[in-house]
């Protein structure tokens, strides 16, 4: 088999992409007989046919297909071989963008950035607020350099670093529950009830939901501070993450109603950033510093006392679980 070149690849690619060698030429700026003699030269020194050029559209075939998915790896590799190069010639980056989620105790990961930064005066810090799947949709948008929030650990896209577990415990205000209310408490209970839930800020990506309780009454919120307001002053039940109700939590103004069939969950906070990107040297740094503050962050959210005990007129204390 002759070398094919990655002029080759990429002209294959643009044809796949664009549907048509026309706009693959207009979208490498390369002719239209450039082209196609490329994908044609590619074709015969693979042996393969990878386009149907019957129809109006050219399309891959089912060959062409499994061509291009592993072609790709390659052309990705290309493309962050040139960012890196452009990066390695400019020096340290002008600014770094930053996405904090909503599973971040903001004192500690502000702290901990304004430490990093305060000794990169050259370099500017972004920092974005989202919450539920926004944080995982701007860092494959290609909006920020890292994030601090969940991923998906089995995508291979991206490397992360665990800093610590966020437990989210379902609570209510004191006095919330009607007295019809027993315990064990069951969803059904809940379900005429109000129940506060954080807005996915995701723009374009489906809507992630969690421990909602479908049919019920719900009130939506952009963040985890006005949650904690709202179901502080009654109007409404919810999970939120212990670091931010231990106060309220040991004194009562919050009690938890986790058991059996409200057990909460435990949600990891990592600090991710895409594997398939280059860095450059301040990323770098920054992602040695974060690793190197996870264990301080870790020791500062350890629960300084047990949660708080469910309302008193349920018949049974319940074991509060961690979770969201």
């Amino acid at each position: 088999m002759a070398e094919f070149t990655l002029h080759d690849l990429q002209c294959f690619d643009a044809v796949v992409r664009t549907g048509g060698f026309q706009p693959a030429a207009a979208m490498l700026y390369r002719s239209h007989p450039a082209v196609f003699a490329a994908v044609a030269k590619l074709e015969r020194q693979l042996g393969l046919i990878l386009l149907d050029r019957s129809g109006y559209r050219v399309r891959p075939t089912e060959a062409g297909l499994s061509f291009h998915r592993r072609a790709l790896s390659l052309l990705r590799e290309l493309d962050g071989l040139r960012v890196h190069a452009a990066q390695l010639a400019m020096g340290e980056e002008s600014e770094i963008h930053v996405v904090i989620g909503d599973l971040c105790p903001r004192p500690h990961v502000l702290g901990m950035l304004g430490r990093f930064f305060a000794q990169c005066p050259g370099t500017r810090l972004h920092l974005h607020f989202e919450a539920v799947g926004g944080p995982w949709e701007r860092l494959f948008d290609d909006e920020a350099d890292l994030i601090l929030h969940w991923v998906d650990k089995g995508d291979a896209r991206v490397e992360w670093v665990d800093l610590c577990k966020v437990s989210f415990i379902p609570v209510v205000a004191p006095g919330f529950l009607p007295g019809r209310i027993e315990q064990p408490i069951t969803l059904d209970q809940m379900q005429a009830l109000t129940q506060c839930v954080m807005r996915d800020s995701a723009r374009h990506s489906p809507q992630q939901n969690y421990s909602l309780i479908e049919g019920a009454p719900q009130c939506l919120v952009a963040d985890q501070g006005m949650k904690k307001e709202i179901i502080l002053q009654g109007l409404g039940w919810g999970h939120l993450p212990r670091f931010l109700i231990e106060e309220e939590l040991h004194d009562g103004r919050l009690q938890s109603i986790a058991g059996r069939h409200l057990p909460g969950r435990t949600d990891e906070l990592v600090v991710a950033r895409r594997r398939d990107r280059p860095h450059g040297p301040i990323a770098n740094r920054l992602w040695d510093h974060i690793q190197q503050e996870a264990p301080a962050l870790r020791r500062a959210l350890e629960p300084s006392r047990p949660a708080g005990q469910i309302p008193t007129n349920l018949s049974r204390k319940a074991q509060v679980e961690t979770g969201r």
